[in-house]
Order: structure tokens, then sequence, then C-alpha cells
């Protein structure tokens, strides 16, 4: 019999007491995700960026076999992403921008499926709130980045948002050689058909959601949609036969599964998505500057932290679908008041204060849900969660351009997309209870 692990139990030991015996790795791991949600990594959404990401999180069924060392592959994207932003500050070509930040792109979507991997084997009787604690890291970077972004845009240019990344990558490098411990590395093949039509699905569907901003090219998106269908058929054929598939076919089929991927692909839509379009409305509604649109973004990380940190803890008592149900209906209603465009500025700081409580609330549900159905494969399951979440962001960003674009208003071009994706967020609920409604309890185990 197994005993829960003492350093997290509520009851019996302090909040201090809990700091102080965490081991290192999770304090080593959460310095990484400030990193990476810094100011340009927040700046906007790039679909070259986001196709890297895409097969970089799909990548990390290789880290659930250990076809290499988790902390290899973990310091591997580490410097992909520190040696890209570098090089962005020197490019002199949109080509070789789009080209570095694509390669920045392969490490950053790395980053969160291995950090999970990493934290649910190094805490197996903690799992839940480990990974939920460590979603509450995340809007360090939120704060930070937008802001500071701002001001570096507004005093130096575009190109000093990517210096910032240069120390703490360095830092960060030499850290995780200190702080991540040595995994072991088992049999397994790499598949690498399996991972070309991965890049292929990725890749035309990207790029069609990129033409199709563009009405002179429209008609060719939907030539690369079928394209990247027909990639999708062959890769769960192939994927069914393969013996080490880089998709397991499981986590796609299975009820519960299907719900989280759907739910994620709307959570995409707004939190990646339709969220990442608020300094753009600011600016067209309010005429905010750039450090303007930075400051409005505080309320609503501050509120993400402060949720995400309390959900953590209670998430054992809680479950996870009170929270995705009342984080859903409070995201959706803040959306909907974001729409109305409130003339006292005082107010839109009120609604993304509830906004970011809102998916406070939700991310570390949503981060945990299903995972213990198979908790061997984490870090399969985080990478596929991040794809549709990715891919729900690149489409509510294509649609919503696209509707700015048809209204010619952009305020209420983007108001039409707040409730749109609201009304989407509405209509996920009932996928909610097709997942677990609780962890299981870790307590005991035979």
């Amino acid at each position: 019999m197994q005993v829960e692990n003492p350093y997290f139990s509520y009851h019996k030991h302090s909040f201090d007491a809990f700091w102080d015996r965490c081991h290192l790795d999770f304090g080593g791991l959460s310095f990484y995700y400030v990193i990476l949600w810094s100011p340009h990594n927040r700046s906007g959404m790039d679909h070259k960026c986001l196709s890297a990401r895409l097969y970089s999180n799909n990548a990390h069924s290789w880290q659930d076999k250990r076809c290499f060392k988790q902390e290899i592959y973990f310091h591997t994207c580490l410097a992909l992403f520190t040696f890209a932003s570098a090089a962005c500050l020197f490019v002199d070509s949109i080509g070789l921008l789009i080209f570095f930040r694509f390669i920045q792109a392969l490490g950053g979507g790395g980053f969160m499926p291995s950090s999970v991997g990493i934290i649910s084997e190094t805490y197996p009787e903690s799992r839940q709130k480990m990974i939920g604690l460590f979603s509450s890291i995340l809007p360090i970077g939120h704060i930070v980045g937008p802001n500071l972004g701002g001001w570096l845009v507004d005093s130096f240019g575009w190109r000093s948002v990517f210096m910032i990344n240069i120390p703490l990558g360095l830092a960060a490098i030499v850290l995780s050689f200190f702080l991540l411990k040595s995994g072991e590395r088992k049999s397994g093949s790499i598949d690498f058909l399996g991972a070309g039509l991965v890049g292929g699905v990725v890749a035309l569907l990207m790029l069609g959601l990129t033409l199709l901003s563009y009405e002179s090219m429209a008609r060719w998106a939907w030539v690369l949609f079928v394209g990247s269908a027909v990639f999708a058929v062959l890769l769960f054929r192939h994927e069914e036969r393969a013996i080490d598939p880089i998709l397991d076919v499981e986590i796609l089929k299975r009820k519960p599964f299907v719900a989280a991927n759907v739910y994620n692909l709307i959570y995409g839509g707004a939190v990646t998505g339709v969220f990442s379009l608020i300094p753009a409305f600011a600016t067209a509604a309010y005429q905010m500057s750039a450090s303007d649109c930075g400051l409005l973004l505080l309320p609503r990380s501050i509120g993400v932290i402060a949720a995400s940190f309390i959900t953590s803890m209670y998430i054992m008592q809680w479950g996870y679908r009170w929270p995705l149900i009342i984080g859903s209906g409070v995201t959706a209603a803040s959306l909907f008041f974001l729409s109305m465009a409130p003339a006292n500025i005082f107010i839109l700081y009120i609604v993304m204060l509830i906004a970011g409580l809102a998916v406070g609330v939700i991310s570390p549900t949503s981060n945990n849900a299903c995972i213990e159905l198979l908790p061997q494969k984490a870090a399969t399951i985080t990478g596929v969660r991040g794809m549709f979440r990715q891919i729900g962001g690149a489409v509510s960003v294509t649609l919503a351009t696209l509707v700015v674009e048809i209204v010619g208003d952009p305020v209420r071009g983007y108001a039409l997309a707040f409730i749109g994706i609201g009304v989407a967020f509405i209509a996920t609920m009932p996928l909610i209870f097709m997942m677990p409604s609780r962890p299981q309890n870790p307590r005991v185990r035979s």
C-alpha cells in the first residue's frame, strides 16, 4: 500500500512546509515557463509558429515511450527556443523572421508536454495538485510580458522584445542541468512516417487558415484543407498499425478524451485565440497605446494566478466538473460584457479581472482532466490537448479577422467574435459531463 505524499497533505502540514519541502525541479520548470510567456510570445497568433508548436506537441509520445531521456528532450527544446530568440534579433527579412519564429515555436511547443511528463513522474502521488500549481505559474509571464513588451516596443522597437529571452534562456539552460533529475531511457522506435504525416496535416491546415485571410487566395485555402484531411486519414490508418505511433489513437477515440479534446479546442479558441485580440480591440475601441494595452491585460493575469493557485490546492476536493462548469459560464459572460465595449474604463478592467478568475479556475482542471485514465501517457495527453488548443486559437483568430474585414468596423467585428466564442463555450458544457467528474483518490493505492 502506498500512502499519499505527506508533502502535499492539506490538513497535516502547513503551507510553509509545503513550499520548503518541494523538489527543486518544480521551481526550475516554473522558471522556464516565465520565459515561454515573455513579451514576444504573447504578441499575437502567428500561424507558422502555431504549426511548429502543433508538431512539437505531438512529438511527446516519444517522451512517454522514452525514446530519449526526458531531460535531454527538455534541454533541446529550451536550447532551440533560446537560439531562435537570439536569431530573431538580427534578421533583415520577413522570410528569415518567419523561419526563426518557426524554430522558436518548435522549442516552445515542447515545454508544456515535457514539463507535465516530468512533473507526473516526479510527483505521482500529488500529480493533480502539482500540475495545477504549475498552471498558476504561467500568468507571471502574462503580467511581465505585455507590460514589459509594450514598453520595449514603444521605446526601442519590435526587435527589443526578443532580447529578453537571451539572458533568461541561458540562465534556464544552466539551471536545468542542476535541477532536473536524470531519467531513464527505454527501448523504442521513432515513428518517422507518422511524424511526417502529422507535419503534413498541421502545415496544410495552418497554411490554409493563413490563405483564408486573403480574399484573392481564399479558394486555395479549401484545396489545402482537403489535403490536410487526406493526410489525417492516412495518419489514422498508419497509427493504428504502427508499433510505436507518434499519435496514440486511443487518446483520440475514447469518449472522455474526445470530450476533453473538443472542450480544449473551444478553450483554446477563447484563451489562446480571441483573448489575444483584446489589445487590437482596445486599440480600436479606446485608442490605447501598446503600453496601455499591456496594462489592460494585468488584471486578467492577476486573476488567473489567484484562481489557478486556489483551484490547484482544492482540486481533489472540488473535482473537475463544477470548476469547469462555473469557469466556462463566467468566461462566456465576460466575453458578452466585452462585446458591449463598456464606456467606463474601470468596468473594462473589472471585466478583465473576472475573465482572469474564470480562466484560472478552468486552467488546472482542464489540464488535469482525463490524465488519471492513462497516467503513464501524461506527456502524450498533454501534447494532444495542446494541439487542440493551438488549432482552436488559430481557427478563432482567422475567423475573427474575417469577421472584422467583412463587417468593416473593427469594434463591431471584434464584438461579434467575442459573442461567437462565448456561445461556443456555452455549447461545450454538455461535454464536461462526459469527462471524469473528479480525480482518482491518491491517498491509498494498492
